[in-house]
């Protein structure tokens, strides 16, 4: 393994990356975190997980700073746990989207995500983000009219990466579409707004270039993050598409990969 350069700025993905497959992070991470901070390399989250799913993470990490949440769109201040910005498809594309996945996709349910909510159709199917959140049941209307920071799409049969292929062609120059998991889950952000976006936008508040940025990762929703930085890293357990797109392959995340690669960074 080697890190090529020191950075200015690490990059990291939560879920499947840092948090592990259980839910929890451990100490080893926390703690090589810290020692990050102690060194003087700034570091960002930059998440699929909506800011509702962020205590946890502030609480393990005690961090100042900005987390990219929601693939980008959202930027959310960990310490005083409140969203910075917000970028959202705005109402008639979010409706006409949905149109679209459903002629395209029969049988899918359909859902909003906002910062500290979800709203849905009837036919959507909760999971496990979702089961100690109320979702509320709304009519089209309501549904489509306000605007929505992601549309989440949940299938009783197709894999994330069916859906994804069945939704990318028919929708894909309204939306970004992509997946974060293997959970029969498709999801769609704003035009323009990715995990590239989100971290291109914090590297810029503190004026780092994209080469001096290492990225860690391991969901397609990675890709565009990747592509961005200037060293890009996949854990063991990643998707086979992050692991050909990656500059290297580190331990998987029970084994605490992204800890081990920054104890080396750390220690050259």
């Amino acid at each position: 393994m080697t890190t090529a350069i020191r950075p200015d700025l690490i990059a990291c993905d939560l879920d499947g990356t840092l948090v592990r497959h259980d839910g929890t992070v451990s100490a080893r991470t926390v703690a090589a975190f810290a020692a990050l901070e102690q060194a003087g390399i700034p570091f960002v989250f930059i998440t699929g997980r909506p800011p509702r799913l962020m205590g946890q993470i502030a609480d393990a990490f005690t961090v100042n700073g900005l987390a990219v949440c929601s693939n980008g769109a959202y930027d959310y201040d960990l310490r005083a746990r409140a969203v910075v910005a917000e970028y959202a498809i705005d109402p008639a594309t979010l409706e006409k989207v949905a149109r679209a996945i459903r002629e395209t996709i029969p049988g899918i349910g359909l859902a909003v995500e906002y910062a500290d909510s979800l709203a849905a159709d009837a036919v959507y199917e909760p999971w496990d983000w979702d089961r100690d959140v109320t979702v509320q049941r709304l009519d089209e209307a309501a549904l489509w009219g306000r605007p929505a920071p992601k549309l989440v799409g949940r299938h009783p049969r197709l894999s994330a990466d069916e859906l994804v292929a069945l939704a990318r062609p028919a929708v894909g120059d309204l939306v970004t579409v992509y997946h974060s998991n293997g959970l029969r889950l498709v999801e769609a952000v704003a035009p323009g707004v990715s995990k590239a976006e989100g971290l291109a936008r914090h590297a810029a508040r503190l004026g780092v270039g994209a080469d001096r940025v290492i990225a860690f990762g391991d969901m397609p929703n990675d890709l565009s993050m990747f592509g961005w930085a200037g060293r890009s890293y996949a854990v063991g357990n990643a998707h086979p598409s992050l692991i050909a797109a990656a500059d290297g392959v580190i331990g998987s995340v029970g084994d605490d990969g992204v800890a081990e690669f920054l104890e080396t960074l750390l220690g050259a």
